[in-house]
């Protein structure tokens, strides 16, 4: 038989290649036959657990596509915040002197004047301005002020409020707020 292989090598290759096709066989049986023996039930839950992950996977996707089609409305938003609400720094320290001052008068507060110190903000176009004043009122004129801050055409942040000291019927309190300038 081997002599008549030698002369025929087809049959050799034939021979081999049933020969392996038989051993993957053998293997895809043993396979099939390992994974048949898993629980229906910890198949079904399987196959729910990967239905729940596809279906949040779907949501992320939607919403970040969402996400994506306001990018532009969100840029367009931020450069009228940053030009609208950002004073120039040729007139800001003017503007917000007066600013301070008209809200000071229209609230009753008396304040000892306005310190200011700038601080430029690396690659975004901006100066940070750190004021701070002493002011003394009543009670109820300081939150009038405070609500005034926050109601101004300007963009102030206030930092923190301390008390320095307390007279009759006064407040008296350091404030220290920021502000922005264009660059």
């Amino acid at each position: 038989m081997i002599a008549n292989l030698r002369r025929h090598p087809w049959k050799l290759w034939t021979s081999s290649a049933i020969g392996v096709l038989l051993a993957l066989d053998l293997g895809l049986a043993l396979f099939l036959w390992q994974g048949g023996r898993e629980d229906p039930a910890a198949l079904r839950a399987d196959r729910d657990r990967l239905a729940l992950q596809a279906k949040l996977l779907r949501a992320d996707v939607q919403r970040a596509e969402r996400i994506r089609t306001s990018l532009p409305k969100a840029g367009k938003e931020c450069n009228d915040f940053y030009h609208e609400s950002f004073l120039g720094a040729d007139t800001g320290y003017s503007e917000i002197e007066s600013d301070l001052g008209a809200i000071a008068r229209e609230t009753g507060v008396r304040t000892t004047g306005f310190r200011f110190s700038r601080e430029e903000v690396k690659d975004r176009g901006a100066t940070e301005i750190k004021i701070s004043a002493t002011v003394d009122a009543d009670y109820p004129s300081l939150v009038r002020f405070i609500n005034g801050l926050e109601r101004s055409k300007n963009f102030y942040l206030l930092d923190s409020l301390r008390l320095t000291s307390a007279a009759t019927g006064g407040i008296k309190l350091a404030i220290e707020l920021h502000t922005f300038f264009r660059a």
